[in-house]
């Protein structure tokens, strides 16, 4: 028998987050064999029945529930796991947090700041392991980036952009609302492409590059009737199909980010570069192993954009794979932040993003959405002086 400690997973909602939450919790063990604890698949919930079911039953899970509450009074439930549209975040959370379980929640942190404030104080009132599953800061590029910028190779940082293009949405024939599209539905998603796209983006750069101190935002949306998915019936789109914002960093560098659904080609390109005094960095999701680097102080014959493949064991979470030039994907980000939050448990250190960094991502985006409808600078709001933390990588 494993002498580790048992982490009995609830997991409600079981769309396209729900599987790849899921196999972060059956894979952690394999690759990340000495953390002290090990998930449990305990329960899944859904309100469709035959659908929780077979998820269930795929998956591995040792029963289903068709009422979160009910998963949540469960006294064999250890930790949340929240994976349903945005507009359930906030209930759900407070309440896990009352019932005193570990809570992991997907991003965005909320609809609203204001929702984002309630969860974080019911949170921190519960004193209960919380994280947010910001995942693109697990991509080992990403996570040395981080290491980059730390050691100060890049010197003073001018600037940092960054986008995030789809082209999903562009016909008119798409409907909003419903388990599909919700990320269509105003009162679903609370934004559009800024809440579901530039968060992550945001997320990101407050990591590497500090706190945003104030914003100025353009957004769009293109179609502005779609039919709803469950009513049948035309009604106004809500959400932005699209922004570009500039904004101000506490560290004094400038900001470039756009996101949209309507740059036909692109499924999801999401590229980030950061200019310094001495190097620059960039970064393409599309190539997720592979980070550029350019350093200014190479001798002028050979000074150029270097590619640097990451895969050896010495960088970020490689250890726990293969042999160097081997590539890891997508998925493997939620099995890092599995083991980033369980290692957590053992240090008692946060597993970052918590709730309370999920909500300075939440400060920005509101600030966004506000400068784009007042055309207007606006301020964030953002905790001077906060450093957002590097994960908690290579801890098993």
């Amino acid at each position: 028998m494993s002498d580790k400690k048992q982490l009995r997973i609830g997991l409600i909602g079981c769309g396209f987050m729900g599987r790849t939450h899921t196999n972060g919790y059956k894979r952690v063990n394999d690759f990340f064999p000495a953390l002290g604890y090990r998930p449990v698949l305990k329960a899944v919930c859904a309100r469709n029945r035959d659908k929780v079911q077979a998820f269930a039953e795929q998956w591995g899970y040792e029963s289903f529930e068709t009422d979160w509450r009910a998963l949540i009074a469960r006294d064999d439930i250890d930790a949340v796991d929240i994976c349903t549209p945005n507009d359930t975040h906030a209930e759900i959370a407070i309440a896990a947090a009352a019932a005193g379980k570990m809570i992991l929640c997907e991003k965005p942190l909320s609809r609203s700041l204001a929702e984002g404030k309630a969860m974080v104080e019911a949170i921190e009132k519960a004193g209960v392991p919380n994280t947010v599953w910001y995942n693109y800061r697990r991509i080992p590029a990403v996570t040395l980036a981080k290491q980059i910028i730390d050691s100060g190779k890049l010197g003073k940082i001018f600037h940092y952009r960054a986008n995030f293009l789809q082209d999903w949405t562009i016909s008119p024939d798409v409907p909003q609302g419903g388990t599909g599209t919700w990320r269509l539905d105003v009162d679903a998603a609370g934004s559009g492409v800024t809440g579901d796209l530039l968060a992550h983006c945001i997320d990101t750069a407050m990591w590497l590059n500090g706190g945003i101190t104030d914003v100025s935002a353009v957004t769009e949306t293109f179609v502005k009737e779609r039919v709803h998915a469950e009513s049948g019936q035309k009604q106004k789109v809500g959400i932005d199909d699209a922004c570009i914002f500039h904004c101000h960093f506490e560290n004094g560098s400038l900001g470039l980010f756009e996101s949209t659904r309507y740059a036909r080609g692109h499924k999801a390109l999401y590229t980030l570069e950061i200019n310094g005094e001495h190097a620059s960095i960039r970064w393409d999701l599309h190539d997720l192993n592979r980070l550029e680097y350019f350093d200014h102080r190479d001798e002028s014959i050979v000074r150029g954009w270097r590619s640097i493949l990451v895969t050896d064991g010495d960088q970020p979470y490689m250890n726990k794979w293969w042999v160097p030039g081997l590539i890891i994907g997508y998925e493997h980000t939620f099995i890092h932040q599995v083991a980033d939050f369980l290692a957590s448990l053992e240090s008692g250190e946060p597993c970052n993003p918590t709730f309370r960094d999920a909500y300075e991502t939440q400060k920005v985006l509101e600030a966004v959405l506000t400068s784009a409808a007042t055309r207007s600078w606006q301020d964030t709001g953002v905790e001077t002086g906060v450093s957002q933390n590097a994960a908690n990588l290579s801890v098993a």
